[in-house]
């Protein structure tokens, strides 16, 4: 009897372990496989006067036909902030600018041995135009009438803000040598608008929604980048392209010559081949269904020229199938 309660207890010690380990798999296995268990994916995109979010409610929209997930849009202070909500899986998608997304990869600049670990790339959207706006009326031509002024230089976790500096740094300026406000694109229109800002920086694609709007009752000007200080810049930081912003924009009567850096979209990296593949199909095969300008913009075939993080297996997938590669 002894025996047989021994052999009993045994083969009930060898379930009980084989029912744990199960569960432990299923468990370590769940973002592998949570196609069907993922309820919502969130897109982190920017504020509502910039062009992420017009584009990100769009993208939410292409993403939901082809997932049947729900799929929303959400605002944010920008890329940066983008680049932590992804680490602290409070997102599954998010804009970004390309440089940011490196710095974050690398944990250098602002992420300052702080990698977020957890990001892959699906692919590059447009390039985004650094535009120094300010009234007409102002006075200031030039980055260098920036001095003493009240500049906003972008929300405190914005690419805005590191492109803001970037530049003033190639005119031997700091963001000390202004009076700088940490303002929304809406709240930067609104502030020249009502004389209490004198200009602000803004990195989106143009046109802007808040600078469009700006635009429709007062007379403006986008401070042009000098060529040598576009060269200068491009040779320190090599994210950013040359871009000329052009005739009508605005209302401006001639060609504005700036840079700009690609925006990307990036994704967690436990989110499914299935999933990414999915989702890298409905965006690049519906851009016709995106209302904003920008989205004639948007081609496969330039999705991953500049990309400087590693590309999601799923996103690659789709490229590949497309015959895409980076140039």
């Amino acid at each position: 009897m002894n025996k047989k309660r021994l052999l009993f207890s045994a083969a009930m010690i060898l379930l009980l372990g084989m029912i744990i380990g199960a569960c432990g798999e299923k468990k370590t296995g769940d973002k592998k496989e949570n196609d069907g268990k993922i309820k919502l994916l969130s897109i982190a995109t920017g504020g509502t006067g910039g062009t992420y979010y017009p584009l990100g409610r769009d993208i939410a929209n292409m993403i939901q036909d082809a997932t049947g997930i729900e799929s929303k849009a959400i605002t944010s202070n920008g890329s940066i902030e983008n680049m932590k909500l992804i680490k602290k899986e409070k997102v599954e998608i998010a804009f970004t600018q390309t440089d940011i997304a490196t710095y974050a990869s690398e944990g250098t600049m602002m992420f300052n041995n702080k990698k977020v670990g957890n990001m892959s790339g699906l692919g590059i959207l447009y390039p985004e135009s650094i535009q120094l706006v300010t009234l007409e009326k102002s006075g200031i031509k030039s980055v260098e009438d920036l001095k003493g002024k009240t500049v906003s230089i972008g929300e405190a976790e914005s690419g805005t803000r590191a492109n803001a500096e970037q530049i003033l740094e190639i005119y031997g300026l700091k963001a000390d040598d202004l009076k700088s406000r940490y303002l929304s694109f809406d709240d930067s229109a609104t502030g020249i608008q009502d004389g209490t800002i004198d200009a602000a920086f803004i990195t989106a694609g143009t046109p802007t929604g808040a600078v469009e709007g700006l635009a429709a009752t007062e007379k403006l000007l986008i401070v042009p980048i000098d060529a040598d200080k576009i060269d200068a810049l491009i040779a320190k930081y090599p994210y950013y392209i040359k871009e000329t912003i052009p005739t009508g924009t605005y209302g401006s009567d001639h060609d504005i010559e700036t840079v700009a850096v690609p925006a990307m979209l990036v994704v967690r990296s436990e989110l499914t081949d299935k999933l990414v593949y999915d989702m890298t199909k409905a965006i690049f095969e519906n851009t016709n269904k995106i209302v904003h300008a920008k989205g004639k913009s948007i081609k496969a075939e330039n999705a991953l020229n500049g990309m400087g993080t590693d590309l999601h297996p799923g996103a690659k997938k789709y490229f590949d199938e497309k015959g895409v590669s980076s140039k």
